[in-house]
């Protein structure tokens, strides 16, 4: 009997051991957990700080070097002594320079988008010549944004804002002017300039598809 009640107290003492080193390493488990947490917590912070402000995404920040490229964009192209000429102008634009200046003030002045101006920590934004050079790229000879991102040092989302905001401006600005249907005056005139440069009976043409 007084074996049996020996034995009983060592498997109580043994239970009770083998309870307190699990709830040791339970406390232990949570401890863990919680500096996990942390951990995981301050990482995030860390890299909400790194990201794009306007834009929820696991890409760090990207220095562009803008500022400078803008102001190498105005030297090649907007002033009076820039390196390449209008004529270099007009290949690449697929306009005059003065059209593209006249373009270019009245958009800003319809949308505030492409003016420059500061953001919230004081940084100056894109030139207008950025924002419209890039727009033209991708008009006039189908580049990709990434393709622009070289040229003008803009991003894809702020390319494809830029993109959508110009042709919503051309729309209402030169719709009722240069996108309405010709009248009768336009046609003769048309018809006219075709026949003197041997395209009799031709109204307009695009890759030499002509229609009547």
């Amino acid at each position: 009997m007084e074996d049996f009640r020996r034995c009983l107290e060592r498997q109580e003492r043994e239970t009770n051991e083998r309870n307190r080193r699990a709830d040791e390493i339970n406390m232990l488990q949570r401890e863990v957990d919680e500096q996990v947490v942390i951990v995981v917590a301050l990482q995030d912070e860390e890299n909400q700080g790194l990201l794009r402000g306007s834009q929820v995404s696991r890409r760090r920040n990207m220095d562009r070097h803008r500022h400078s490229r803008g102001k190498n964009l105005l030297k090649d192209y907007f002033i009076p002594t820039s390196l390449y000429s209008d004529v270099d102008f007009r290949k690449r634009f697929r306009m005059q320079p003065h059209l593209f200046n006249k373009v270019m003030h009245e958009i800003c002045n319809y949308d505030a988008y492409f003016v420059q101006k500061c953001n919230a920590a004081g940084v100056l934004g894109l030139l207008p010549e950025q924002k419209l050079t890039a727009v033209i790229r991708i008009l006039a000879y189908g580049a990709s944004a990434d393709q622009v991102d070289e040229i003008a040092r803009i991003g894809k989302s702020t390319t494809f804002e830029a993109l959508v905001r110009f042709c919503d401006a051309v729309e209402t600005l030169y719709t009722r002017y240069y996108l309405r249907r010709p009248t009768p005056r336009d046609l003769q005139r048309l018809l006219q300039k075709a026949e003197a440069r041997g395209f009799s009976g031709m109204i307009g043409s695009i890759d030499c598809m002509h229609w009547q």
